[in-house]
């Protein structure tokens, strides 16, 4: 496999240079909408912020994420933030995005409420959750009975989402909090995307009832901002994410989401791309013999739009 960077697409020097003040951000979770591409940020700054990496809250231009609307070459049209508000009833640093899907008019992101940052690699989350907006993401909710709240211990295996969605479901794999957990999976009917007593969870062999803990993971950590399409060209899942033991964003491939999944196998690595992360999907990446796919760094905070021969 060959990668290549395709472009910058936030900050100074990028293709859309500063638009709506995004100096500085991360992430760049993408779905597909009317012919458009959503993409979701993390810890946003604009102008104040100079540095290397994310910056303080204090900073007047900090916003936990923006949402921006693209054409398929991650050209802005328009920018939005903060989408998703802080909860006032929480201890929290803030409120990160994991991923998004329309249904039926209606777009959902999976995003995760940070309590505090740890260690490299480590934080802990007071609870993952499911928002919505029925107005072609303007304004977004956030309804508290769509929460995996997390326990003392930090070890819920669903605090960061990825969605894949098959015939009649919307499976989600989820990791534990930080980046050394490994992928468990769950499945929901769409219409009841909100409700976590409606999900499923895969125990290895069947899927059980309400109980997240029940799940086996399906893929071996460490995982971290994880990603998910069918591969029409492979013919397989393809799952993107990053290998914090190796410095790494690596592919994974899977005839069924329950796996078995392949070892990972690197797309882009720390030697070439000092302070990478993320590795977040385009919904181009479903139809051709390459992948397109965001990757965030720490030195410059910024995101890169790369492709990935599979051919």
């Amino acid at each position: 496999m060959r990668t290549e960077l395709v472009a910058r697409i936030t900050g100074a020097g990028s293709r859309n240079g500063c638009a709506g003040g995004v100096h500085a951000t991360d992430l760049g979770i993408m779905w597909e909408s009317g012919g458009r591409v959503l993409i979701a940020f993390g810890d946003t700054y604009g102008p104040a912020w100079c540095g290397s990496g994310a910056g303080p809250s204090s900073d007047p231009d900090w916003r936990c994420n923006v949402l921006a609307v693209a054409d398929d070459d991650l050209r802005f049209q328009s920018i939005t933030g903060q989408v998703l508000a802080r909860d006032d009833t929480s201890t929290e640093e803030t409120v990160i995005p994991c991923s998004g899907i329309e249904l039926d008019g209606v777009h959902y992101l999976h995003y995760m409420s940070v309590r505090n940052w740890g260690a490299r690699g480590k934080w802990f989350t007071n609870y993952a959750g499911i928002a919505h907006s029925t107005d072609d993401g303007q304004t977004w909710h956030k309804p508290r009975r769509a929460w995996w709240v997390n326990r003392a211990e930090g070890d819920h295996p669903f605090q960061m989402g990825a969605f894949a969605q098959t015939d009649g479901w919307l499976h989600l794999l989820g990791t534990p909090n930080g980046r050394w957990g490994a992928a468990s999976l769950a499945r929901v009917r769409p219409s009841d995307v909100l409700e976590p007593a409606a999900y499923s969870y895969w125990t290895g062999h069947t899927w059980a009832d309400r109980d997240p803990f029940r799940a086996v993971p399906v893929m071996t950590g460490p995982v971290a901002e994880l990603s998910v399409v069918f591969n029409e060209h492979l013919g397989l899942w393809a799952a993107l994410h990053l290998d914090e033991s190796r410095s790494a964003i690596v592919l994974r491939t899977a005839p069924d989401l329950t796996g078995p999944w392949s070892p990972p196998s690197a797309v882009a690595s720390g030697t070439e791309y000092p302070g990478l992360y993320g590795g977040f999907l385009h919904p181009k990446s479903r139809r051709g013999p390459e992948l397109l796919w965001t990757m965030s760094r720490w030195a410059p905070y910024n995101v890169y739009l790369m492709r990935t021969d599979l051919s």
